[in-house]
């Protein structure tokens, strides 16, 4: 039941096939229980992380100096990431099957629909129109580069593309160690 990260043309087409991928992996998580809820989870937890640390490095920067109001959008959309790495980080820690596991997954869903619906709509919609084709292409080859490297789990506390560059490394390399200790046991 792993999740394969979907490829768009652009940048914008890209990350919008992801926000649909990670929806319908929130539906896999509360479909399954036991060992099947735990691997949905994980793999929606591994594709959040990477997302966010790939829309952090590349996208949010875009925005900021795109949009006019760039700096009160991309600021939301950070506080908005930082919630949800909070909540993700609070999941990794419960019983799949336990109620407050499907009430914060629940909660957690919420929170990263409408922060998905508010980075197409004040974010991927402007950068569509603001940047040429190329340079989307090129934004779209720099998030999957981004992605191949990224943490696979939450670090709250990271949103930044600067506190990316000085943890991202070490967090990833401890990430990816972590994942294939488990994958093992």
């Amino acid at each position: 039941m792993a999740t394969m990260i979907k490829t768009g043309t652009d940048v914008v087409s890209f990350l919008e096939e992801q926000h649909e991928q990670i929806r319908e992996a929130f539906t896999e998580v509360q479909a399954a229980s036991g060992s099947e809820r735990e691997t949905a989870f994980y793999a929606l937890r591994r594709l959040l992380a990477v997302h966010e640390t790939a829309e952090e490095e590349i996208v949010h920067p875009a925005a900021r100096r795109s949009l006019s109001n760039g700096k009160a959008v991309v600021e939301a959309r950070l506080r908005e990431e930082h919630e949800a790495k909070k909540m993700l980080a609070a999941l990794e820690g419960m019983d799949v099957d336990s109620q407050e596991f499907e009430r914060t997954l629940g909660e957690l869903e919420l929170k990263v629909v409408a922060h998905a619906a508010a980075e197409e709509r004040e974010e991927f919609a402007v950068l569509s129109v603001a940047l040429d084709q190329t340079r989307l292409e090129s934004m779209q080859k720099a998030v999957k580069l981004m992605e191949s490297v990224a943490p696979t789990r939450p670090h709250p506390g990271v949103e930044s593309a600067t506190a990316n560059l000085l943890v991202g490394p070490f967090a990833s390399m401890l990430d990816r160690a972590r994942d294939a200790l488990s994958r093992k046991s």
